[in-house]
C-alpha cells in the first residue's frame, strides 16, 4: 500500500518567504542606518552645545547686540543652536548613510554618478547656507533696521532672531542644489539646454512664487532676495548643461 507523499511546497510559497527575509533584512539595515544618523547627530548636537555662547554669537554678529524676554529662553535657544549646528555637522554622515542603503539597488552606472552627487549635494548646501550667512542675511538685516526711527529702535529677541535666521539660511542650502538637480536630469536626457532656455519665463514666476512660499517673511525684500539667486543658479545651470554636457 503506498502512503501518500508529502504535499511539496509551491514555487510562490518559496518565493513569498525568500521575499519576507529579503525584506525583513532589509528593515533591520534600514533600522540600523537609521541608529547611525541618530547618534551622530546627537554625538555633533553635544559638542556644538559646549560651544553654544560661541555659536550665538556668530550667528548674532549681522545684528548686534540680542535680547532675552524670559529666564528660560537663553537656555532653549542654546538646545535649538546646539541641535541646528550639530545636524549640519552630521549631515555628511547622514547622507552616506543614505546613500549606502540605496546604492545595493542602483546599477552600476547610477553607483558612479551618486558617488559624486552624495559629496557635490553636501558641498552645494554649505556654499548656499554660507552664501546666505554672509551676503543675503546681512542685507535683510540692514533692511529691517531702516525703519527704525528715533522714536522706533530695534531691540532683538534671541529665540525670534535665531528662528528668523535659521528658517533664513535653510532655504539657500536647498536652492543652491537646483545645478545639481537640472544636471542630473539633464544627464538623463530628460531635459536639455534648449528646453531649459524656453522655460525661462516660467521660472522666472516660479521663483518668486518659492520665494514668497519659504520667505521667513512676508515682505518683498526678503521674497526677492530668495528668488533672485534662484533665478541666477538657473542661468548657470543652463550654461552648464549646454557647455559641459554638450546638450
Amino acid at each position: 500500500m503506498t502512503t501518500p507523499s508529502q504535499p511539496t511546497q509551491e514555487p510562490h510559497d518559496t518565493l513569498l518567504s525568500v521575499g519576507a527575509m529579503s525584506l525583513v533584512d532589509h528593515l533591520q539595515e534600514l533600522r540600523r542606518r537609521i541608529i547611525i544618523c541618530l547618534i551622530a547627530v546627537t554625538l555633533t548636537s553635544t559638542v556644538s552645545y559646549f560651544c553654544a555662547e560661541n555659536l550665538v554669537k556668530i550667528i548674532a554678529a549681522p545684528a548686534g547686540k540680542l535680547y532675552f524676554i524670559n529666564p528660560a529662553e537663553v537656555f532653549f535657544t542654546y538646545l535649538k543652536v546646539s541641535f541646528f549646528t550639530g545636524f549640519l555637522a552630521a549631515l555628511p554622515v547622514v547622507l552616506y548613510q543614505l546613500w549606502a542603503f540605496v546604492v545595493p539597488a542602483l546599477t552600476k552606472t547610477e553607483r558612479s554618478l551618486s558617488f559624486l552627487l552624495t559629496p557635490s549635494s553636501v558641498v552645494l548646501f554649505f556654499v548656499g547656507i554660507l552664501f546666505s550667512y554672509f551676503f543675503v542675511l546681512p542685507a535683510g538685516i540692514r533692511f529691517f533696521l531702516s525703519f527704525a526711527t528715533e522714536s522706533l529702535q530695534p531691540m532683538f529677541s534671541l529665540g525670534e532672531y535665531l528662528s528668523f535666521v535659521i528658517s533664513f539660511l535653510l532655504p539657500f542650502g536647498f536652492i543652491f542644489e537646483l545645478p545639481l538637480f537640472i544636471l542630473v536630469l539633464a544627464k538623463m536626457g530628460i531635459i536639455n539646454s534648449a528646453f531649459l532656455s524656453r522655460k525661462r519665463k516660467v521660472v522666472l514666476v516660479l521663483a518668486f512664487v518659492v520665494g514668497a512660499f519659504i520667505s521667513p517673511t512676508p515682505d518683498v525684500f526678503s521674497q526677492t532676495m530668495i528668488a533672485v539667486p534662484m533665478i541666477l543658479l538657473y542661468e548657470i545651470s543652463i550654461l552648464m548643461v549646454k557647455y559641459l554636457l554638450r546638450k
